[in-house]
């Protein structure tokens, strides 16, 4: 049942932020660069706090191989997302109006839709420390907000804000609670399965790292400067990391 909770509060937010995306304004590019290394820097917490000591104490010496594979996954990933989930949106300049077909929003969809599903996976792995299940939830669900509100704003100036571009919305915010549904399901019945997805764990925390880090050198100013609200953004997503260790 709880599993059941956290994943429909991660698909209600997620649409929720998305539908927001498309009939609201942007937000200004200071606000989101803020909540880019906020959510950055508590997702690269959460990462190494919880997600990568389960996966060594799982996989190994053989997690490190996983986890650089994943870094690099990630890195061909965003050839097609033109790096979204970790906040860039170069495309949102260009027009104002519907129908702007200069954004390749299919490719990014697709690329997003592999980035989702990623995501999900970890989500329905069980974990031996009891606040990694909530914690990696979060952490998840505050990574996809700035990457919902730069889709929702893509999906109106393509495709406006009517029936299809919700019906996509509404898909794209299922992708990662359906993947975590389906990891643990599928985990629980079929032991394969279960260490295929140990496996794909330590892949995930390469694929988070890759993001984090990105989010960090380029959600600054156009010279990367590190500004006291920057600063204080990643000192709280940080500090918020840190303590969900209490949990244990």
């Amino acid at each position: 049942m709880p599993h059941l909770l956290l994943n429909l509060l991660l698909f209600s937010v997620t649409l929720l932020a998305g539908l927001a995306a498309m009939n609201l304004p942007l937000a200004e590019e200071r606000t989101m660069r803020l909540l880019l290394a906020f959510s950055g820097s508590f997702l690269l917490g959460i990462t190494l706090l919880h997600l990568i000591p389960e996966t060594v104490e799982d996989q190994g010496h053989k997690a490190g191989i996983f986890i650089l594979g994943g870094f690099f996954l990630q890195l061909l990933i965003q050839r097609f997302t033109h790096g979204v989930e970790h906040g860039h949106n170069h495309f949102h300049h260009h027009s104002g109006h519907a129908h702007d077909h200069s954004i390749p929003l299919y490719s990014i969809l697709g690329g997003l839709a592999i980035h989702s599903v990623m995501e999900g996976f970890p989500l329905g792995f069980n974990y031996r420390m009891p606040g990694t299940d909530p914690s990696l939830y979060f952490a998840v669900t505050v990574h996809k907000l700035p990457e919902i509100i730069i889709i929702g704003s893509m999906l109106r100036s393509v495709k406006g804000n009517g029936p299809q571009a919700i019906a996509i919305m509404v898909l794209f915010a299922a992708f990662t609670p359906l993947s975590s549904i389906l990891a643990s399901v599928l985990g629980q019945r079929y032991f394969a399965i279960s260490n295929v997805l140990g496996a794909v764990i330590p892949v995930v925390a390469g694929a988070f790292i890759h993001i984090a880090t990105t989010i960090f050198y380029e959600s600054g100013t156009q010279q990367h400067a590190l500004t006291r609200q920057k600063l204080i953004a990643i000192i709280a997503g940080v500090a918020l990391a840190t303590i969900t260790l209490l949990f244990h």
